[in-house]
């Protein structure tokens, strides 16, 4: 399945500790978690926060959410009108089980 998502971040929340340097630039690791399916207030699918690694995982370690994903797309067709829900912060915790990290 083709999605096509849009990203917007503050990139004040940036924890400029967290940049490295690769073979071809400076990099920033990031995760985001998406729901195709549900939408927030502002029409908004998921959230995008910096990345941890497997111990600051197990420690508990969380970043701020840096901003929003939204589909736009999917399959050829633009994103329907969702119902929206009322906002909230999801934690990783939140979100499905499955996900294997």
């Amino acid at each position: 399945m083709k999605v096509g998502i849009s990203v917007r971040i503050d990139v004040t929340k940036i924890d400029k500790t967290r940049l490295y340097k690769g073979a071809k630039g400076t990099y920033l690791d990031l995760t985001t978690f998406v729901d195709t399916e549900v939408a927030d207030q502002y029409e908004n699918h998921g959230f995008i926060s910096q990345s941890v690694d497997k111990d600051e995982r197990a420690a508990g370690t969380k970043t701020p959410i840096l901003g929003n994903v939204k589909v736009f797309y999917t399959d050829g067709q633009q994103q329907p009108q969702q119902q929206s829900q009322p906002a909230n912060n999801p934690t990783i915790e939140d979100m499905d089980d499955s996900i294997p990290f």
